[in-house]
């Protein structure tokens, strides 16, 4: 999901800075909502669990580059499910600047086109969560098709978003159109695994009692909303 150094240059960078603030805006507000629910050490303790997480996914699960961009098992669908929609905006922002910073410092001029790529998606996701997800089911306890739901959601705004960065900042020649299909055909193949992993973190989690009324996951997680 990397968008690459050049893609998006000059003056079309502000709109980047725009929708990055937008983002961040956005994110202070759900961790004003979290603090509101939960003591502040829960929230601490999930936004680092998304943090490590979300740097261990960018560099030690496989990625490669396809097109005009790179091929990352993100997991944003099991973020949200498992720590809640604020840790997990965190866990984004704060990973991928790490990740940036000590190992990919030429991708630093790209970070606020790659973190609106990454956040945006995941607010979608959590509206659709409220909205698509049986209200009377914990998380623990979704199927297949629920999950699937959400993966298939958050990897498609993420193609889209790549789409986006991809044509405005380089047009629309059938080179980089070409680039942009091959990115978005090799991402569907995440979209299959995503969900069965989510649903193996779910069954963990599930047989780990001891978790269930602590500050280290989302209360949804083991109780219906």
């Amino acid at each position: 999901m990397h968008i690459e150094p050049g893609v998006v240059h000059g003056a079309k960078m502000i709109f980047a800075y725009g929708t990055a603030a937008a983002a961040a805006g956005y994110s202070l507000k759900l961790i004003a909502d979290d603090l509101k629910e939960r003591a502040a050490t829960s929230f601490i303790a999930r936004s680092i669990a998304a943090t490590l997480s979300v740097f261990i996914f960018f560099e030690v699960l496989p990625h490669f580059p396809v097109g005009i961009s790179e091929v990352h098992f993100i997991l944003g669908t099991t973020l949200l499910l498992i720590l809640g929609v604020a840790p997990a905006a965190v866990g984004l922002a704060a990973g991928l600047a790490i990740q940036g910073l000590l190992f990919a410092p030429s991708d630093v001029p790209m970070y606020f086109v790659n973190i609106t790529t990454l956040l945006v998606p995941l607010f979608g996701i959590h509206a659709l969560a409220k909205r698509a997800l049986p209200k009377n089911v914990a998380y623990v306890d979704l199927g297949y098709t629920d999950v699937l739901k959400l993966s298939a959601a958050y990897q498609g705004g993420v193609i889209a978003w790549v789409a986006f960065w991809a044509f405005y900042g380089q047009g629309f020649g059938a080179e980089n159109m070409a680039a942009v299909g091959s990115f978005g055909l090799a991402y569907m193949l995440v979209v299959l695994i995503e969900p069965v992993f989510d649903l193996a973190v779910l069954a963990g989690a599930k047989s780990l009692k001891g978790m269930k009324g602590s500050g280290l996951v989302t209360p949804r997680l083991y109780h219906a909303a």
